[in-house]
């Protein structure tokens, strides 16, 4: 009997996360909207303006600098409840977002943004903006990203931060930084991406590349 062939085992298939705030969309005008908007209702004295230099980590590291411990998990709650309201409208895409996410599935693949803003006010800036991601995946900052990274098998991940390089390389997806939010590039670098591009309008360039180099050597 002739043996048959061995079959080749299938590549799985093209998975690249993306992070939203300051990689796919510029929120600092609604965030400085949604802040003054939480000063005036509390009575709190926030500076919008420095806030929105330091966007990434999870909203409660920065209401620490303007509350005490015991009333940030409320003001953090009335925080997502007024941020429909103030945020979402003034919120501008990234040059180059959407195209970096058509890229991606135009090679058949899929795109997912895993961040750590309150997932439905996610969805909402997406929708608002006409960026169809394949899932959304919101509450996971830095390290913790690697979770859903994994379970949706992403092999690329892109962010603006060096929390995000560090999500990357914890989940093992290679990590492509975009300096486009508060870290520079010496930082993004210094932090372990293996891809620093200057921002998202060159990424289906290197997308492309990157697949077809996987290609070959298959």
């Amino acid at each position: 009997m002739t043996a048959l062939p061995t079959p080749t085992p299938a590549r799985p298939p093209l998975t690249v996360g993306f992070d939203l705030d300051m990689t796919l969309i510029d929120s600092r005008p609604g965030i400085h909207a949604a802040y003054l908007a939480l000063s005036a209702e509390t009575g709190v004295a926030i500076d919008a303006d420095l806030a929105v230099t330091r966007l990434g980590p999870p909203l409660d590291e920065e209401l620490a600098h303007w509350f005490p411990a015991d009333r940030i998990a409320a003001v953090g709650d009335r925080y997502r409840e007024i941020y429909p309201t103030h945020a979402i409208a003034p919120t501008l895409l990234m040059a180059g977002a959407r195209e970096a996410v058509a890229a991606v599935q135009a090679l058949g693949g899929r795109a997912i943004v895993v961040t750590a803003k309150h997932e439905p006010n996610a969805r909402l800036h997406l929708a608002h903006l006409g960026v169809e991601p394949d899932a959304v995946i919101g509450w996971l900052w830095a390290e913790a990203k690697a979770q859903a990274l994994r379970e949706h098998g992403a092999s690329v991940y892109v962010g603006d931060h060096t929390g995000d390089v560090r999500g990357a390389r914890t989940a093992g997806a290679l990590s492509v930084a975009v300096p486009t939010g508060p870290c520079d590039e010496e930082e993004l670098r210094a932090a372990g991406a293996e891809v620093v591009l200057p921002d998202l309008l060159a990424f289906p360039e290197w997308l492309r590349s990157y697949v077809a180099e996987a290609a070959d050597l298959a």
